[in-house]
């Protein structure tokens, strides 16, 4: 048996023990052969290591099997030029973009953030009364986003530094770069960027108050659970109301799962009841969540996200913010390497502005698709 990172797998190869993410779900039982589709789903579940049998020890019922598999598959679908490509040769997009100094000094500055904000948020829940000295951190915000030159590089350094147990602070943070980044896209004030990044760091704050069993548990919640999730908007705002904080910020803590229709929660508001700075945070949470790995499910691929919200963002979503972020976030990945859900991997060169998430994409192989025309393709990775 030997052990082999993600990039030096090959198809073929057969899996000496059961993969398992870490957070104990199964991804792939032991004795399964590769194919470019599952080497896709173990990057796609951030897997690094696997184990993999010696070619001589693959055991011989296996790879009967795969013998059999493979004479079926050539029988029932045409044969398709592989692309030839070698990732060492050609790193991607996410790859380049981590091995630059100017990320690595962005995860450092983002660490001491969250270190500070953690200390914030201990010192409300202690003493719920008194002051709160947000310059600090708010000083420090404004400079993590002014060291990346555009909002494409920032969401490049927040998307590559994507953690697989996300805590309730690194959520607040993301979710204050991603309104602070919607600010400027809609020319707010030096004051109004201060006041939506404020917003974003403590939309969440009630959530520590729900138990870490329920807040991270891997199974369906229950009923009751569920109500209790349901609940922290509420306890935020308890615990902001009493402080000496401008009151968009307790009101975005509110109303952040609030929602145009009236479907949202705690209250079932609808857009004109809804704060302004809450509309911009919602759309925020919303990304960061569907698009950060969870303890029951992976990350979606931010252009899954994008689908979701061209599906029902306009009846869910303040427009005037919603189609601002969708038509900025979309070109945000223009560059970006992807990899569609027939295992091919490609390169974006151009978003459609009237679909999203049907790009021109450049195959491995030099040729050029216009997803609009390949309704079957969809994009499930950014790599």
């Amino acid at each position: 048996m030997k052990n082999l990172l993600i990039d030096d797998l090959q198809p073929g190869m057969v899996t000496a023990e059961t993969i398992y993410t870490n957070r104990g779900q199964m991804v792939m039982d032991a004795n399964t052969t590769l194919t470019p589709e599952l080497i896709s789903k173990l990057s796609y579940y951030s897997i690094h290591n696997v184990p993999i049998m010696d070619s001589e020890a693959a055991p011989m019922e296996q790879s009967h099997k795969t013998e059999i598999s493979e004479k079926n598959s050539a029988a029932q679908e045409p044969k398709i030029q592989t692309p030839t490509w070698s990732r060492a040769a050609n790193p991607s997009y996410a790859q380049r973009v981590k091995a630059k100094p100017e990320f690595m000094k962005f995860q450092i500055e983002y660490s001491k953030i969250l270190n500070l904000l953690r200390e914030i948020f201990d010192g409300i829940i202690e003493n719920p009364k008194a002051p709160v000295n947000v310059r600090q951190i708010l000083k420090d915000c404004s400079t993590l986003v002014a060291s990346c030159h555009t909002s494409v590089e920032m969401f490049d350094k927040l998307h590559n530094m994507r953690l697989n147990d996300d805590s309730v602070y690194s959520h607040c943070l993301n979710v204050t770069l991603i309104a602070m980044a919607m600010g400027k896209w809609m020319h707010f004030s030096s004051e109004d960027l201060e006041l939506v990044a404020l917003c974003g760091l403590f939309h969440d704050i009630g959530k520590t108050s729900i138990p870490d069993e329920i807040l991270n548990k891997c199974s369906k919640y229950t009923d009751e659970e569920f109500e209790m999730i349901k609940q922290h908007p509420l306890f935020s705002y308890k615990l902001l109301k009493s402080l000496p904080m401008d009151d968009h910020v307790k009101k975005a803590a509110l109303q952040h799962h609030e929602r145009c229709d009236g479907s949202g929660y705690p209250q079932g508001l609808t857009t004109d009841e809804i704060d302004n700075f809450a509309h911009i945070i919602a759309i925020a949470d919303v990304y960061d969540a569907m698009t950060a790995a969870r303890s029951y499910r992976s990350p979606l691929c931010p252009f899954q996200v994008i689908d979701i919200f061209e599906k029902d963002g306009l009846q869910k979503y303040h427009p005037k913010y919603i189609l601002t972020f969708l038509k900025r976030i979309a070109n945000s990945y223009q560059r970006n390497r992807v990899l569609l859900n027939n295992g091919w991997s490609a390169n974006i060169v151009m978003i459609n502005p009237h679909h999203l998430t049907r790009p021109m994409l450049q195959l491995d192989d030099g040729s050029v698709i216009d997803m609009l025309s390949k309704p079957e393709l969809e994009i499930i990775k950014i790599i």
